[in-house]
Order: C-alpha cells, then sequence, then structure tokens
C-alpha cells in the first residue's frame, strides 16, 4: 500500500457525520494511476417532461440544455461534465433519432413521446464525479422533487430505480474477486437494507446472483480473470443483475463478452453497475447518498479479505447442509449482526 493509499484509508476510516445528505468515503478514493476514482449515478423517474427535467437540472447545475431528439437531451456543465436527459425506450429514441437526421419533426413521433412519458421512465445520466465531491448532485435531486419528480412507489410497470457505477480501484482478479465475494454475501441483506420495492422485485431487472453460483464463487481458492469470467458468464449472462459485472467485464474483453451475451447495450467501462437500490425522489427525506452508503458496505466489506475468508466458510457450510441450504433469513440476521458489531452500518 502507497503513502497516499494509507493516508485515504487512514481518512475513510475517520468518524463521519450521520446525516443523511453525507456521502461515505470508501476505503479505496483512487484508482490504479492514483487519480480519485469517479463514480456515476443514473436516475429514473416520471412526472416530468424532458423540458422540465433539462430546466430543473439548469437552475441547480447552471448549464445550457441541447436538444438531440424529441426523446434526448443533454447538458453539458462547466467542472461536472454532460449530463444526459432521456427516455428509457431504445425504440423511441431510435426513431427519434432517425427524424433528426432527416430534419423531419414527425408528428407520431412527438405523439408517442408524449405518450410513453406515462409509461416509461424519464432517465437522467450523471457523468463521472469525482468520489469525494458526490454532493455537489444534491441540488439536482432537490430541483427535480420541487419540479414534481415521482419516483418508484408511483409505477406499478416501470420498476423505477437509481443505478450507480463506481470506479473499480484496480482491474485485476483479485479486487473482482474480493467485490464480487462482498456483494454475494451481502445481497439478501442489502434488498432489506434498501428496502427494495415489491414491483422491483418482481422485476426481471435487478436479479440477484443465484446460491449455485455464489457456492461456486466462495469455493475458489485465488482464481484467475478467465475463471472468473467462465463462472460469472456461465451463472450471469444477462444485464439484468443487481451487481451487473458485464461492462466491467467488457472493460477487459469485449469481444469475449458479447460472444456470451448479445445485446448492443453492454457499453465497456472500468466500473460496476449496481442497480437495486429504489429511486424515491418525491420523498423530502430521501438522498442519493442514503443509495450510496449502503453500497459502501461492499466497498468496506471487499477490502477485509480475512473477513471474507472466514464470512464465506460460514456460507458454505450453511449451503452444504442436505436439502435445507442456506436460510436467506438466517443469513440476512448473520449480516445484519456482524456488520452492526464492527461498525459498519
Amino acid at each position: 500500500m502507497t503513502n497516499q493509499e494509507e493516508r485515504d484509508l487512514e481518512r475513510a476510516q475517520t468518524p463521519r457525520s450521520s446525516g443523511r445528505d453525507d456521502f461515505r468515503r470508501p476505503p479505496s478514493l483512487r484508482n490504479a494511476e492514483g487519480a480519485l476514482r469517479t463514480v456515476g449515478f443514473e436516475l429514473e423517474f416520471s412526472g416530468l417532461s424532458l423540458d422540465e427535467v433539462s430546466s430543473a437540472l439548469r437552475s441547480a447545475l447552471g448549464g445550457e440544455p441541447q436538444t438531440l431528439s424529441v426523446a434526448e437531451q443533454q447538458l453539458e456543465v462547466e467542472g461536472l461534465g454532460r449530463f444526459k436527459v432521456e427516455l428509457d425506450w431504445s425504440y423511441l429514441k431510435r426513431k427519434a433519432a432517425q427524424a433528426a437526421e432527416a430534419d423531419s419533426e414527425t408528428d407520431w413521433v412527438d405523439l408517442l413521446s408524449q405518450a410513453a412519458a406515462f409509461l416509461v421512465p424519464t432517465e437522467v445520466v450523471c457523468p463521472p464525479i469525482p468520489i469525494t465531491e458526490l454532493a455537489v448532485l444534491h441540488p439536482m435531486t432537490k430541483a427535480l422533487r420541487q419540479a414534481g419528480a415521482v419516483g418508484t412507489e408511483e409505477s406499478l410497470l416501470a420498476a423505477y430505480g437509481v443505478h450507480i457505477n463506481p470506479e473499480i480501484p484496480r482491474l485485476d482478479a483479485e479486487t473482482l474477486d474480493a467485490y464480487l465475494r462482498a456483494f454475494a454475501l451481502l445481497q439478501w441483506w442489502l434488498v432489506e437494507a434498501h428496502e427494495v420495492d415489491l414491483t422491483r422485485k418482481v422485476s426481471p431487472y435487478i436479479d440477484l446472483y443465484s446460491e449455485a453460483y455464489i457456492v461456486q464463487l466462495l469455493s475458489r481458492e485465488t482464481p484467475d480473470l478467465d475463471q472468473i469470467f467462465n463462472d460469472y458468464l456461465e451463472h450471469n449472462a444477462s444485464r439484468n443483475r443487481s451487481l451487473d459485472m458485464l461492462p466491467l467485464l467488457a472493460e477487459l474483453d469485449a469481444e469475449r463478452v458479447r460472444g456470451a451475451v448479445d445485446d448492443p447495450k453492454i457499453g465497456a467501462r472500468p466500473t460496476f453497475h449496481y442497480r437495486l437500490p429504489n429511486c424515491q425522489i418525491e420523498r423530502p427525506d430521501w438522498s442519493l447518498a442514503a443509495s450510496w452508503n449502503r453500497w459502501c458496505v461492499v466497498e468496506d466489506l471487499a477490502h477485509r479479505p480475512a473477513d471474507l475468508h472466514a464470512l464465506g466458510g460460514e456460507f458454505l457450510a450453511a449451503a452444504s447442509r442436505p436439502i435445507l441450504g442456506v436460510s436467506r433469513s438466517d443469513w440476512v440476521e448473520r449480516m445484519e449482526t456482524w456488520l452492526k458489531d464492527r461498525g459498519l452500518v
């Protein structure tokens, strides 16, 4: 560990204010090049037109909105980067882009866009923000709330959520394996901690890792990248996972990923894609920090190799019981107690 990493770890473990709007700092603040890690957020909600969303972003962050089509706008914010605002419906976006390219304002595309606002979420895709500066996003969520944005609980169809894209500290087998183990051990607890809405639980978008994959994951000794790829793609050949690793794996070997999962939406980037949190933007007491801080429990456990080994052994022992296997409720209770005893929640 370098001197800078030691200083970062010390700051991350220093007691912090427990305010709901405080973004926790994980043990690793920097990437392999020594730069601050970045985090991207994606928010899904309804209740506002694209123009109203862009106006709210402008009032909170500055910048000048640019219309790309009836389904997409963007806002370049000085010092932060490009915020994208779009209707999350690939068919509509494709048709709108075709109309824009042909320089024709097609009435039916515009009408379809208006109708889609009631059926599909509007999505704000934030640029990567330095991990120590995430509080700059608070004015954005406040402005959207005040403008009338509504989230998860307002839709029985769309299962609106928050996606978090934290940059991985190091793109190597040891780091990948540690985060996968940490999430696998915590995934049931995270569902309860986030109070994931029923509409999202029953949707196909945030499936958890299977117990078979978790057992395979926890049983291996010192995996290399080839084994990590093989195991993950064998059990999780889909973007619809609570922790979607396909973008990160595609950063390492895009051809291998796309050979297993034929999905053009998979974009290669050195980040996790965490999809579990609700978007409850209409609530005055809701903050992006709450979603981020739950993810940080995964960050904390991933940096505790001895604890990963011990907890993994407990899980495997429970999984080996004939017929019964691992009791989900018992494991959630075990993790809740373990985390509280160590001051991680």
